[in-house]
C-alpha cells in the first residue's frame, strides 16, 4: 500500500499531466491480460500518445480545477486515461481499433482541446481524417490554382507554336 506522500506525488503528477495535455480520453477496462495491455500501450505510443492506469479517488482529486474535472468525477471500476498533446484523431482511431478487438476495453468520456465529449463524439472523432491527411488535402487545394495557372500560361505559348508551325508547313508565310 502506498504511503500518503506517494499518493500526494501521484496526484501532483496526474494534475500536471492533465494541465499540460489538452486531449484526454477516459477509458474503462476489465480483465485485460498482460499481452493485451502491452498491445494497447504499443498502439497508443505509436500515435504519439500516453496511457496511464489511474486510481479513481486520486484522479478526482487531481482533476479539480482542470478541463477534465467533469469527466473524472464519480468514476467507478477499473479506469485509465489515454492522452496526447498532438493529434486527438489519431489517438481516437487507435483506441477505437483496439476496442473493436477487445470488448472489455470501453470508452467513458474525453476532453479534446478543453471541450468535454462523450462516447458518441469519440466515435465521430475516430471517423475523421487524421491531421496529416487534412494537411495533404489543404496543400492540394492551395497548389491546384498555381498548377492550373502554369498550364494555362504554357498552353498559350504551345498553341502559338502550333499555329506558326502549321503556317510554315502550308507556306502561309511568304517573304
Amino acid at each position: 500500500m502506498k504511503s500518503k506522500q506517494e499518493k500526494i506525488k501521484d496526484v501532483e503528477a496526474l494534475r500536471e499531466l492533465l494541465e499540460k495535455t489538452p486531449n484526454v480520453f477516459v477509458t474503462g477496462f476489465d480483465k485485460l491480460t498482460v499481452d493485451q495491455d502491452f498491445e494497447l500501450r504499443k498502439a497508443v505510443r505509436g500515435v504519439g500518445g500516453g496511457y496511464k492506469v489511474i486510481k479513481n479517488t486520486l484522479a478526482e482529486t487531481a482533476a479539480k480545477g482542470t478541463a477534465a474535472e467533469d469527466v473524472l468525477n464519480g468514476l467507478t471500476g477499473m479506469t485509465s486515461v489515454a492522452y496526447t498533446a498532438d493529434d486527438p484523431v489519431a489517438l481516437a482511431k487507435a483506441l477505437t481499433a483496439y476496442a473493436k478487438d477487445n470488448p472489455t476495453f470501453t470508452f467513458r468520456a474525453g476532453v479534446v482541446e478543453g471541450r468535454v465529449i462523450d462516447v458518441g463524439d469519440i466515435k465521430q472523432l475516430a471517423g475523421m481524417p487524421s491531421r496529416d491527411e487534412l494537411f495533404a488535402k489543404l496543400l492540394f487545394v492551395i497548389n491546384a490554382p498555381a498548377t492550373n495557372l502554369a498550364r494555362a500560361i504554357n498552353g498559350v505559348g504551345r498553341n502559338l507554336a502550333v499555329v506558326v508551325d502549321q503556317g510554315c508547313k502550308q507556306e502561309k508565310f511568304s517573304s
